[in-house]
């Protein structure tokens, strides 16, 4: 009998997370006194994955938010975007990978005062200088604003600032959205409309890390990371 050759090992593709954050650590000096902001965080998340990160004023959740955007520098282990480094670079090359491939939503302050709500995605994607799928006026739809483009941030109603600051983290077509309180001063209505770009924002397959006190964003998270004095708590 003529022996059947055994069949290949199929090969196994392993995908690289979206953002990987390897214990991180970040200390604060004043005078003497050294405050511990994170002590050995770590984070993984993958794409079109919502996680929460929650915790009380003060445990660290702003810090973390900080080091994956590489607006602020660990002071130990690692960030890791898309299997690019993003910690402990050159700030050129920092500031190229967060403007190509993060969206960053603050609780305010997302938007220039002077410019229109278009005028502001239109910076940020200049900024990024690569090619993005999506117009300005397919972005501003997708949030609900496509009539307010030309409006001036100061002539946004809450709701609507906080979906123009979402349409600036998306307008570059990020890997993933950082957003920092991102429903911390809306009512309970405008929280859920804002919840519902964020799930329908992965549901695209871009990941999104929000640091919320909120119980309404970490019932719709996939995962919940809970920091308590700069650690992961459970």
């Amino acid at each position: 009998m003529t022996a059947v050759p055994a069949a290949p090992p199929t090969a196994v593709t392993v995908q690289t997370p979206v953002l990987s954050a390897r214990s991180l650590y970040r200390f604060f000096r004043a005078g003497d006194d050294e405050t511990l902001a994170l002590q050995g965080v770590s984070l993984q998340v993958e794409r079109g994955e919502l996680v929460a990160v929650t915790g009380p004023s003060g445990s660290g959740k702003s810090t973390l938010l900080r080091c994956l955007a590489g607006l602020d520098e660990p002071d130990g282990g690692s960030v890791w975007i898309e299997g690019r480094r993003m910690s402990h670079q050159p700030e050129p090359v920092r500031a190229r990978l967060r403007a190509g491939r993060i969206g960053f939503l603050a609780q305010s302050a997302n938007l220039f005062d002077h410019l229109t709500v278009e005028a502001n995605l239109v910076l940020v994607r200049r900024l990024a200088a690569r090619p993005v799928r999506a117009s300005v006026a397919e972005v501003l739809a997708s949030v609900g604003l496509a009539a307010r483009g030309r409006a001036y941030p100061g002539e946004l109603s809450g709701g609507e600032a906080a979906r123009a600051g979402l349409a600036v983290a998306l307008a570059v077509d990020p890997a993933v959205v950082l957003a920092d309180e991102p429903t911390g001063e809306l009512d309970s209505a405008t929280e859920d409309d804002v919840l519902d770009l964020l799930l329908t924002t992965t549901n695209r397959g871009v990941a999104v890390v929000a640091a919320s006190h909120s119980p309404a964003v970490a019932a719709v998270a996939d995962r919940v990371v809970h920091l308590r004095h700069g650690r992961v708590d459970g």
